[in-house]
């Protein structure tokens, strides 16, 4: 009995690994599989020998290998024949995603065949598979005869799925995780819908395999009624391609996408071109494309590219691929640690706005920087070194200034050589004032070339500076446990020197913040330094519930010995950065966040009269149903920043899940000063264990010379159980 015991055990474990294909087999140095050498467990209520050499077991028979298990009423051995007979209702489980169901089965001799009567695998515990028969062929596929392909759920009275297929046969090849169905008849609540002779599938354990993605079905106002079929093919391991055609009546377009990953990055690709009959005097063919890239290169450093090019102004939010109205090719090389960083980088900027030329504007720049922190400990405190190098060129070669507020010539090209070195130190005095010490100097060397007079073509400027700061944080805990922080902040500085009469090319957008508030310098470059003695002081009090509610509020202003000029007698900073004058604007800035999903930012600059500079604000509620989000943006007129009226918009957002499988969203975005919709949207999606139904309608109201006003819906139905694993089980529905 021990001997036939031996000879059991071994079929049970093949038996595991041809029907279940998480069982590990090894090989021996012939190549001959042979089972892994961990031993199978067999268990039942009763085992014996009958008198032609046929060993049984039977009741609660039950087969352990590898977390791998099979359950029958009873098994049988017989060693003349070398048969294993099971009789059921059998049980296999893999004990990860795939589950066989069967009423009986028999392997034969050479355990690479074998029949399972009265089939059902369940694979990922969704996609689900009945058959009156499965076969087991050369130890890799699974034949099922008359089948039900569906992962939808499936209940014991009498009620179709949500959708099915039907196939006279289908054929699981557990090498590849593919399914092969012969006439297969797809049908929506068992009523028929089409016929296909020949249909391949990816199984749920497959993540990447060639074949047709979800299709969608869109109604364009500009781009007429058409579909697209993307076509997504699995070239290798590390690569891939997908193809999507897009046809309606106004276009006909290819958009692709390449992947490929490599041993220490990898790229992405996504571009589409297209021949349609829009009209307004664009060239019948348009096309774009993007590409990003990232490598790790040795000694820590990091290569990263990006390709952004368009052969026509508005193809890009024509097709929705796009909303960017200046693109930017760039590649770079960094490195960061914690005590260094460097980077250099090359771009390449291409405009999309009707009122401005790329001529004019810097097309390409070259940026290389260089950052370096020490920790002296003869003086204490850290001391920081810093250079960079920039340079922009433009195409124009205009030596004259245009209809623009810089005052500098078209054509001009600059290049600035910044150094800067710096010590800062902090100390905690007596009664927990902290304070602080900064010191540098900062040279600054500009070349420009086509200024035509417009500036000085070579000028080096320095720049010493100093600064120390004062905060005192004051804590309080509540007897409920809330605690108070209250910090007041003073900071005196000084920086000596003159604005040089040269071209501002990167500090012409700054912004006044909490993160600035106590800074030598605002700018966002160093084309532009701050000059003379100025005083910065802020106060900021945060709020922490231990039930979850918390909240901070901060305000700050700056206040200086002088207005920031150019050398030419103009303002340096604009009207609505906040920074403008001996007295800045007064920064307000607070947020609240609760535990049960409320959070509410806001921030603005406010004058001296109290009237509005800048302002923003967002607030948002989220659980487990809801997701709603309301924003408001004003910007003050400034013509320098190339505004030239008021911006007052809203902006909302949200979605509710209405019901177990109903989910609705909406969007929209309304422009106050000039009283019209921006953006609208609106849609609804219905998911379960097996469907996703996606309808979408979205409207653009805005028009120019190049943009036309359009209304687009989109249908986009997919099957889930197929190469996708279901993570939010929230949705699968119940048998009542």
């Amino acid at each position: 009995m021990m001997r036939m015991m031996a000879r059991l055990l071994p079929l049970l474990t093949f038996l595991m690994a041809l029907v279940l294909p998480g069982v590990a087999l090894a090989q021996d140095t012939a190549g001959n599989t042979q089972h892994n050498t961990a031993p199978a467990v067999l268990i039942a209520d009763d085992v014996y020998i009958t008198g032609d050499n046929t060993l049984v077991a039977e009741g609660n028979v039950e087969a352990l290998y590898q977390g791998q298990r099979i359950t029958a009423r009873s098994i049988t051995y017989d060693q003349t024949r070398d048969i294993l007979v099971l009789d059921g209702p059998i049980t296999l489980d893999d004990g990860a995603y795939t589950v066989v169901l069967a009423d009986s089965g028999q392997l034969d001799a050479e355990m690479r065949n074998g029949i399972l009567r009265g089939a059902r695998i369940v694979m990922d515990d969704q996609l689900q598979m009945a058959a009156q028969q499965m076969n087991r062929v050369e130890g890799r596929y699974n034949q099922l005869y008359k089948t039900a392909v569906t992962s939808c759920q499936v209940c014991t009275d009498g009620r179709p799925p949500l959708w099915q297929i039907r196939a006279r046969r289908v054929v699981h090849d557990q090498e590849t995780r593919q399914l092969y169905l012969d006439d297969a008849q797809f049908r929506i609540l068992d009523m028929p819908v089409f016929y296909v002779p020949r249909l391949r599938l990816p199984d749920p354990t497959l993540e990447r395999a060639t074949g047709f993605l979800i299709p969608s079905l869109y109604n364009s106002t500009l781009l007429g009624v058409g579909f697209k079929a993307p076509y997504f093919i699995r070239i290798g391991d590390d690569k891939d391609l997908t193809v999507t055609p897009y046809l309606s009546t106004e276009t006909r377009t290819l958009e692709l996408r390449y992947r490929q990953a490599f041993a220490n990055g990898g790229i992405e690709f996504n571009g589409a071109i297209s021949n349609d009959d829009l009209g307004r005097g664009r060239s019948d063919t348009r096309g774009y494309i993007f590409g990003r890239g990232l490598f790790e290169l040795r000694n820590d450093f990091i290569l990263r590219f990006d390709i952004e090019a368009v052969n026509d102004d508005a193809y890009l939010v024509d097709y929705d691929y796009s909303t960017k109205d200046r693109l930017d090719s760039e590649i770079s090389v960094s490195r960061v640690d914690r005590d260094e960083s460097m980077r250099a980088a090359l771009t390449y900027y291409e405009n999309l706005l009707l009122n401005q030329s790329n001529s004019t504007l810097p097309t390409v720049t070259a940026d290389a920087t260089y950052e370096r922190r020490f920790f002296p400990a003869a003086t204490g405190g850290e001391l920081r070194f810093s250079a960079e190098v920039a340079s922009g060129y433009r195409t124009s070669g205009l030596t004259t200034d245009g209809p623009d507020v810089d005052l500098f010539a078209d054509g001009r090209d600059v290049m600035r050589l910044t150094t800067e070195g710096a010590w800062l130190r902090n100390w905690t005095l007596m009664g927990g004032l902290r304070a602080g010490v900064q010191a540098g100097l900062a040279v600054d060397h500009f070349e420009v070339e086509g200024a035509g007079g417009t500036s000085l073509s070579s000028k080096t400027d320095i720049t010493p500076a100093a600064a120390i700061t004062f905060r005192y944080p004051l804590a309080k805990t509540t007897a409920r446990g809330v605690s108070h922080v209250i910090e007041p902040a003073l900071q005196l500085a000084w920086a000596g020197g003159d604005t040089p009469n040269v071209p501002n090319e990167r500090a012409t957008r700054t912004e006044f913040d909490e993160g600035n508030l106590l800074s030598l310098s605002r700018f966002a470059a160093d084309d532009r330094r701050e000059r003379g003695i100025s005083a910065a002081y802020g106060l900021t009090w945060s709020r922490f519930d231990p039930d979850g509610l918390s909240s901070t509020l901060s305000f700050g202003q700056i206040v200086r010995d002088r207005t920031q000029r150019e050398a030419t007698g103009g303002m340096t900073f604009s009207s609505t950065s906040g920074l403008r004058g001996e007295f800045s604007d007064i920064l307000v800035a607070g947020q609240i966040s609760a535990q049960n999903g409320v959070a509410f930012a806001a921030r603005g600059l406010f004058d001296n009269e109290l009237s509005t500079t800048k302002a923003e604000a967002r607030a948002s509620w989220q659980n487990d149903l809801t997701n709603l989000g309301a924003s408001y943006i004003w910007l003050r007129e400034d013509l320098m920043e190339e505004r030239p009226s008021n911006v007052s918009e809203w902006a909302f957002d949200g979605s509710y899940r209405l019901a177990r499988h109903w989910t609705g969203n909406a969007q929209w975005r309304y422009d106050v000063v000039n009283d019209e919709s921006v953006t609208a949207g609106i849609g609804l999606t219905y998911t379960n264990e097996c469907v996703d139904i996606a309808l979408s309608a979205s409207r653009r109201f805005a028009s120019s010379t190049i943009l036309t006003p359009s209304t687009d819906i989109s249908l986009t139905v997919g099957l889930r159980g197929f190469s996708t694993r279901t993570e939010d089980k929230s949705y699968v529905r119940d048998c009542k």
